[in-house]
C-alpha cells in the first residue's frame, strides 16, 4: 500500500518511513545526534525532492530530540546553562540559514547544492571521527578526558574573552566558543535539515572540553529548540514541510530513540564514535555516487 504525500506530490510506502523513523531515533538516542545526517539522505534516495527532505526533517527532529532530551534528563546529563549559551548562537545560525536556503530555492540551485554540501560534512568529519576514534582504539581501547578533552586550554582557545563558568560541566571558558559552535548548528539545521549533532558532539568534546556522558543530553537540547525554530520557518517561508510524511517519520522516531537511550548505555564511546564514523562515510560515498549518475528526468518544473 502506498500513501500521497502533498506537498512533495508523490506516493511512498509508509512501512519503510516509519523504519527509517525508527532507525534514525535510535541514532538520535544512542549517539545524541538528530539522525537527520542519515534521514535526508534516504529520503532523496526514494526520490523525496531535497528541499522537502530537508523541510520535513527538521520537524521530525522535534519530536526526536524531545523524546532524547527526556531520557538524559532523567539521568543528569544535561548541562542547561551551556545549551542556553549555545541557543544564543544557534538562533541567529537558524535564521540565516533558513533565508540562504530560500535564496538557493529562488535561484534554482537547492537540488545541486544539498547533496554536494551532503557529501563535503560528512566525507569531512567522517574521516576525521574514524583517525581519532582508531588512534584512540589502539592507545588505550577506552576512551578518557585526558584524551578527549585537550583544545580548549590550548593557545587560541584559551586566550579568547567573555570567560563564562559552567559548574556542571566543570569548565570556565570564552562565551564565544558554545555561541560559535550553536551558530554552526543552527545553519545546519536550517540548510541541510540535520541538527548538526554528528558536528557538534565532537566540537563540544574537543573544543569545549565537556565532559563525554554530558555532551549528547546537552546537545540534543540545544538541537529540539533550534529545530522547532527551523520547522516554523521552513513551513511558513519556504513552504517545504509536509506533514504526512513528518508524521510518519516521528511515529517511527519516538519507538526509536528510546531503544537508542538503552543501547547507548552498554556502548563503549571510542567505538561507538568509529561506528558513527563509517555510518557518515558510507551516506557520503552513496550521496557522491549519485552526483555523477544521469538523473531519470534531466529537466523538472515547479510551481513553487
Amino acid at each position: 500500500m502506498l500513501m500521497y504525500l502533498p506537498i512533495a506530490e508523490m506516493a511512498v510506502s509508509p512501512g519503510t518511513i516509519l523504519m527509517l523513523g525508527v532507525l534514525v531515533g535510535c541514532l538520535s538516542g544512542i549517539f545524541g545526534v538528530g539522525g537527520g545526517f542519515l534521514a535526508t539522505p534516504f529520503l532523496m534516495f526514494m526520490g523525496v525532492p531535497p528541499a522537502i527532505a530537508v523541510g520535513t526533517q527538521a520537524n521530525q527532529l522535534v519530536s526526536t530530540s524531545i523524546s532524547g532530551v527526556l531520557g538524559y534528563w532523567r539521568q543528569g546529563q544535561v548541562d542547561v546553562k551551556l545549551a542556553g549559551v549555545m541557543l544564543c548562537g544557534s538562533l541567529v545560525g537558524t535564521l540565516i540559514g533558513t533565508i540562504l536556503f530560500r535564496l538557493l530555492q529562488y535561484i534554482g540551485q537547492i537540488n545541486l547544492v544539498i547533496p554536494i554540501l551532503y557529501v563535503a560534512l560528512l566525507g569531512v568529519m567522517g574521516g576525521l571521527m574514524l583517525f581519532e576514534g582508531i588512534r584512540t582504539a589502539l592507545r588505550r581501547g577506552i576512551a578518557s578526558d585526558s584524551i578527549l578533552r585537550p583544545w580548549h586550554d590550548r593557545g587560541f582557545f584559551k586566550s579568547l574573552p567573555y570567560k563564562i563558568s559552567f559548574p556542571r560541566s566543570q569548565l570556565h571558558i570564552s562565551a564565544l566558543l558554545p555561541v560559535g559552535i550553536g551558530f554552526l548548528g543552527g545553519l545546519l539545521v536550517a540548510v541541510m535539515g540535520i541538527g548538526g549533532g554528528f558536528l557538534m558532539v565532537p566540537l563540544m568534546i574537543y573544543v569545549l572540553g565537556m565532559p563525554t556522558l554530558l555532551v549528547a543530553g546537552t546537545s540534543l537540547l540545544q538541537i529540539l529548540v533550534t529545530t522547532i525554530i527551523a520547522t516554523m520557518l521552513h513551513a511558513t517561508a519556504n513552504n517545504t514541510v509536509d506533514i504526512v510524511l513528518a508524521a510518519l517519520l516521528i511515529a517511527g522516531g519516538i519507538i526509536g530513540v528510546e531503544i537508542g537511550v538503552r543501547i547507548g548505555r552498554r556502548l563503549n564511546a571510542v567505538y561507538a564514535r568509529i561506528v558513527l564514523a563509517l555510518l557518515l562515510l558510507a551516506v557520503a560515498f552513496q550521496i557522491g555516487l549519485g552526483l555523477f549518475i544521469e538523473p531519470s528526468e534531466l529537466y523538472e518544473t515547479s510551481l513553487r
